[in-house]
Order: structure tokens, then C-alpha cells, then sequence
């Protein structure tokens, strides 16, 4: 059975067993993280959240907390404001990071669907797990020749930074946590 099969069923059963289903995607960049959350999330009845929209905002990017493996994600506000909700069976609004302005933007609703989708490098912070069960995890790979590849093609303007600063830090996160080792699938990119 083909690892994205194996994926499908595993929640096609948990969502005939509990009430609500917490999956959480996060993988390299360029992955398809975001897209294969968008395509899930049409699947089913479902929310999505991306962890985007909790990167660091400029007052907390001290050289500490972005030397910490995992530290470029506010943790610290997705456990204030996403984490205690999922499981609540009720709508709750979380504030996005916008990285344009800078600035957290207006609230966003999450409704209390039987798919709650979190997608995203980062989700899988010991910070994060220690106090949000996800019910599924995943972890998106690709090639780093492909990876170069489509980050080139969707933003000539940020391969520099992704290559000498941002992908180094998700390395760093996935070695110091041995993040593919703790999903309960592997999805390599080519399959998807």
C-alpha cells in the first residue's frame, strides 16, 4: 500500500471513531505542504490552519530564541490561542502573522469540523506536542535538488534567504527533533 493510501484510510477510521480528528502536516519547504492541505481539507469537512501564520514577529526574533531548534514559530501564541480549542466541539478565532505588513492581522474563525487540518513546518515543536495531541502526523519530503528547484520558481526574489537562512533553521529543527521519525507517515512529494 502506497504511504498517501495509507494515509487516506487512516483517517477515513479515526473519523468513524471520534468526534473530531486533529492532522498534523509539517515537511520541508517546497514540499507541498500547504497545497496537499488545501486538496485534504476539500476531501473532507474540515478547518485548516496554517502555522504561517505564527512565524515570529520582528520584537521576538532575538538571536536566542532564533538559535533554538523549531524557535522561528510563535508556539508560545498558537498554544494560547489554537492548541486548547481543537478538542473544544466549539468555533474559536486565532490572530495570523502576516508577513507583508508585518503585523498580526484581523482574527481568523476555526470551526469545530471532524477535520481539523494543521499544516506547516514547525507544528511538530516539542512545545506544540507536549500539550496538543495530534491524532496524525505526517511529514512531506522532497529532494533537495527539487526543493531548490521550486522554491526558484515560486519566489526568485526569497531563494536567497530560504537557502542561506530559512532552510537551515528547518534542518536544524527536523535533526535536533527527528521530526520525520516521529510522523506516522512519510510522504515524498513525487507520490503526491
Amino acid at each position: 500500500m502506497q504511504p498517501l493510501e495509507r494515509l487516506l484510510i487512516g483517517i477515513e477510521q479515526l473519523l468513524k471513531q471520534k468526534e473530531r480528528i486533529v492532522v498534523a502536516i509539517d515537511g520541508m519547504s517546497a514540499a507541498g505542504k500547504s497545497s496537499f492541505a488545501d486538496k485534504l481539507a476539500k476531501q473532507y469537512t474540515s478547518s485548516l490552519i496554517h502555522m504561517d501564520h505564527f512565524f515570529l514577529r520582528p520584537e521576538q526574533r532575538t538571536p536566542e530564541r532564533l538559535n533554538m531548534p523549531g524557535g522561528n514559530i510563535d508556539f508560545e501564541r498558537f498554544l494560547a490561542e489554537v492548541s486548547g480549542n481543537l478538542f473544544s466541539g466549539r468555533s474559536f478565532t486565532y490572530q495570523p502573522y502576516d508577513c507583508r505588513t508585518q503585523r498580526l492581522a484581523e482574527p481568523v474563525a476555526v470551526e469545530p469540523e471532524p477535520l481539523i487540518i494543521i499544516e506547516g513546518v514547525y507544528c511538530m515543536t516539542p512545545e506544540i506536542t507536549g500539550k496538543c495531541k495530534y491524532d496524525i502526523t505526517v511529514f512531506m519530503h522532497l529532494d533537495e535538488a527539487e526543493q531548490r528547484r521550486r522554491l526558484m520558481e515560486r519566489n526568485a526574489q526569497l531563494y536567497e534567504r530560504f537557502v542561506s537562512e530559512w532552510i537551515p533553521m528547518e534542518n536544524k529543527y527536523f535533526k535536533a527533533f527527528d521530526i520525520p521519525g516521529m510522523c506516522d507517515h512519510i510522504i515524498e512529494n513525487s507520490i503526491y
